[in-house]
């Protein structure tokens, strides 16, 4: 028989662990930022990542935290719905 729903406890597992992931992408963007500051390298190429890495890689790496937090919320929030229904809470 399949089951059809979730886990609460599961489910909340996974809203925190999309919600710490975010620490983790902004780790990566003060590490690329400062590794990159630190950087002697001059140039057009330097010219060319640099204002990738400040527009589209940045902001790409800001949209999936935004992502990562609303999914975690969301399944945190299906969570304590699920326990709330099942007399858990």
């Amino acid at each position: 028989m399949s089951m059809y729903g979730a886990n609460p406890e599961q489910l909340a597992a996974l809203g925190l662990t999309l919600k710490q992931q975010i620490s983790s992408i902004e780790g990566v963007v003060s590490t690329v930022g400062s590794v990159l500051a630190g950087t002697t390298w001059l140039g057009p190429a330097r010219d060319q990542f640099e204002n990738e890495w400040n527009t589209t890689f940045r902001n790409a790496l800001g949209r999936l935290n935004q992502a990562f937090d609303a999914a975690g919320g969301d399944c945190i929030a299906r969570s304590n719905d699920l326990q709330r229904v099942m007399g858990a809470r």
